[in-house]
């Protein structure tokens, strides 16, 4: 092959990389929109560790409401108004951080939801990069209605235990469909830190979380906030 030639084959093969990556990942999203994720990368991360995996996927419409109202409270104020990403949400969370104390992320249920569908925990600049291509895909192609029930089925509630239904069973010992605005609201302070937290009987920060999202409950469902949801 004349060395000329060489960059030329090479940057087909970049194309034909990228065109191949698209084309799959826009499929893989398609078809989770009519189906239930079987597995994650995080599941898998569980198994490998030597733990079991309890799961049970159900319909948002099989979820007390208050559990979606609970998620928005605790984890994202503005999920039914932006577009996959709250730059102001992020914004804060910059200027908290660079205060010292508790660190937080601005990350939303849609970016959460890409994370833990499609990619693995942790990870540097590409995994964010990813992470936001794949939030760019499931707004526009699930809807909020999908990447609601999708973020409550996949979402880790415990060491092995993924989805509200598994972890609602867990903690209180009945179906998700059962939740009270307390208990939705335990499980929603649980989330960002689910093998650290309890959801039954908590302690310390995650009580005053659980006990603070129980309280805005009242607030997301009065004020509309889950409106994107019916």
């Amino acid at each position: 092959m004349p060395r000329r030639q060489l960059p030329r084959r090479i940057l087909g093969w970049i194309a034909k990389s990228v065109i191949g990556f698209v084309l799959l990942s826009v499929l893989w999203v398609v078809i989770y929109r009519f189906v239930p994720p079987p597995i994650t990368l995080t599941m898998v991360g569980d198994m490998l560790g030597g733990h079991s995996v309890t799961k049970k996927w159900v319909p948002l419409s099989a979820i007390d409401s208050d559990m979606p109202r609970a998620a928005i409270a605790g984890e994202d104020a503005r999920f039914c108004t932006h577009h996959g990403f709250d730059f102001t949400a992020i914004a804060n969370a910059a200027y908290r951080n660079a205060k010292g104390g508790r660190i937080r992320g601005g990350s939303t249920i849609s970016q959460q939801t890409a994370k833990n569908a499609f990619l693995f925990q942790g990870g540097g600049y590409l995994r964010k990069a990813l992470e936001a291509y794949f939030t760019v895909l499931i707004e526009n192609i699930w809807g909020k209605r999908r990447i609601m029930e999708v973020y409550l089925n996949v979402a880790e509630t415990g060491i092995g235990t993924y989805g509200v239904e598994a972890g609602a069973i867990r903690y209180f010992g009945h179906s998700a469909a059962r939740l009270s605005p307390s208990e939705a609201g335990r499980i929603a302070a649980i989330l960002p830190l689910p093998k650290k937290r309890a959801a039954k009987a908590p302690r310390g920060f995650t009580r005053r979380h659980g006990n603070a999202i129980t309280r805005r409950v009242g607030v997301v469902r009065n004020g509309g906030l889950d409106g994107c949801l019916s």
